[in-house]
């Protein structure tokens, strides 16, 4: 199972990818987290408390990895450079484990005018071609919020993507537009959740405004995610009802051939 989740900022995929990662790790699996978002909280939802990543760098920062192995140094907008780095090593060597699950954060690169192309953009885009091909694992993408991520085409060896979404009019849409670019990517299977739904209208209105779109379940607006971002813990360690909704997520895409 490698799964991109995707949605427009502050519906909630974070929560969700972090509370999915840690079940799937309680089962057993071997799992890999991928904090791709610039704006990173995915070890937090993850449990990991801030001393646990005092001297973590994401990988996008490591300026001496990224001149090792691309020949170029970061940020050199223009420069001659490998395409095709070493990162076969990357998962194992510079990632965190807690709770059984393997958190790898990426970090943000610069942006430099349309179709630029730095050294940490190709040793990204190589490592994560690797991750999605090659590791037998579970890969769990936490994606930038909103749409240009996609453009980059970084996470078309998925699985599936699976887009949230919250009962409101600017959600849906960003989802529906995720979809279409996910599929223009050639990812065949995109599934939707509904998040921070309180009534049956809620649900209502995220299935009519996902139309086209399996919805793979509900997660409940819940006091205790937030509970637990002010705690700075991770929402699968105090809400148990999240726990049973995420499992009916995860069992469903198992039903769909992703295991």
């Amino acid at each position: 199972m490698k799964v991109a989740i995707a949605g427009k900022g502050g519906v909630g995929k974070t929560t969700l990818a972090g509370v999915m990662a840690r079940h799937l790790a309680q089962e057993g699996y071997k799992v890999l987290a991928i904090d791709a978002d610039p704006d990173s909280n995915l070890a937090s939802a993850l449990g990991f408390p801030p001393e646990a990543l005092e001297r973590v760098v994401p990988l996008a920062q490591m300026s001496s990895l990224v001149e090792e192995r691309t020949g170029a140094s970061k940020g050199s907008f223009g420069a001659v450079f490998k395409l095709n780095p070493k990162v076969d090593d990357i998962p194992d060597t510079f990632s965190v484990t807690r709770n059984g699950v393997k958190l790898l954060i990426l970090g943000a690169v610069p942006k430099a005018g349309g179709g630029c192309f730095c050294p940490e953009s190709a040793l990204l885009k190589a490592l994560i071609h690797h991750i999605l091909v090659r590791r037998q694992e579970v890969v769990i993408v936490d994606m930038e919020a909103g749409l240009e991520h996609l453009s980059r085409g970084s996470t078309r060896w998925v699985d599936a993507f699976i887009v949230v979404a919250e009962p409101g009019q600017r959600s849906l849409a960003t989802a529906l537009q995720i979809q279409r670019m996910a599929l223009d990517l050639g990812v065949q299977k995109v599934y939707g959740v509904g998040n921070k739904v309180t009534s049956k209208e809620d649900r209502r209105m995220i299935e009519e405004g996902l139309s086209g779109i399996e919805v793979l379940g509900f997660l409940s607006f819940s006091p205790l995610v937030i509970e637990a971002d002010k705690r700075g813990i991770s929402p699968y360690d105090i809400d148990p009802g999240l726990r049973r909704e995420v499992q009916a997520v995860v069992e469903r895409l198992k039903g769909r051939g992703l295991a």
